[in-house]
């Protein structure tokens, strides 16, 4: 069981000044009782949790908004199991960091978690000044990618993208392009779910401002719309992102 110590309180002074927007995680947590308990801590270091108890709804809903900074993932949880989850997760969003948070304290478990694409591994129980602490250190390296040898990487807490070492200045609109394709890499994305998930308000022409949007992202990064590297056009459905 996470403890809430005077220790805790007293730490809950201090000021986080690395770091000074709201962090946003998704909490897979099927303990309600420590799930709200522990939003109640994270809210005071200024990171924002939604809590969901089942992890079929958290994978829709991290599909649904993929807005999260961050996961913090229990293992023993009902209808399947938080390395289960853990796998899909770095499968699908490969530039979303995974804390697991689970009782499950031998160091295979803790292995496995790894293994599986976990950035961190607490187990319980623990002050929750340490999550906060242990994300913010994970958002303050800010630059996320699996692999030195790809073109581009991203600084999701500072909402910028970089090219080859090169930082592009991008406006909002082309970031959430950016980020949400980046962020389903190789995957098919339909323009409907695009105009969806980043909200039609950004986009009042319907599909053909994203068409729109996307050839002013793609000059920007320097893909060539009549021989893309990078933003594939799929005939009828939407655009594929590769991070060659």
């Amino acid at each position: 069981m996470v403890t809430l110590t005077k220790k805790y309180f007293l730490v809950l002074n201090f000021k986080f000044d690395i770091i000074a927007t709201m962090i946003e995680i998704l909490l897979i947590e099927d303990d309600l009782e420590l799930a709200e308990l522990l939003k109640f801590a994270l809210l005071k270091s200024e990171i924002g949790v939604t809590i969901v108890t089942n992890p079929l709804k958290g994978l829709e809903i991290l599909n649904e908004k993929n807005t999260f900074d961050a996961l913090v993932l229990d293992l023993g949880l009902p209808d399947m199991d938080g390395l289960e989850v853990c796998k899909h997760v770095r499968h699908s969003y490969p530039s979303l960091p995974i804390i697991i948070s689970s009782a499950r304290s031998e160091t295979l478990d803790k292995i496995k978690g790894f293994e599986l694409g976990a950035d961190d591994y607490m187990a319980k129980p623990y002050e929750p000044i340490e999550l906060a602490f242990r994300l913010r250190a994970i958002l303050r390296r800010g630059i996320q990618t699996n692999n030195d040898s790809k073109t581009f990487c991203v600084d999701k807490q500072r909402r910028i993208v970089i090219k080859n070492k090169e930082e592009i200045a991008l406006t909002k609109a082309e970031f959430d392009i950016f980020i949400y394709l980046y962020e389903k890499e190789g995957m098919v994305i339909p323009r409907e779910d695009i105009l969806i998930n980043l909200g039609q308000a950004k986009f009042q022409s319907g599909l053909k401002s994203i068409d729109v949007a996307i050839g002013r992202l793609r000059q920007k990064i320097g893909d060539d719309p009549k021989n893309p590297r990078f933003i594939h056009p799929v005939r009828g459905i939407g655009y594929k992102f590769i991070n060659a």
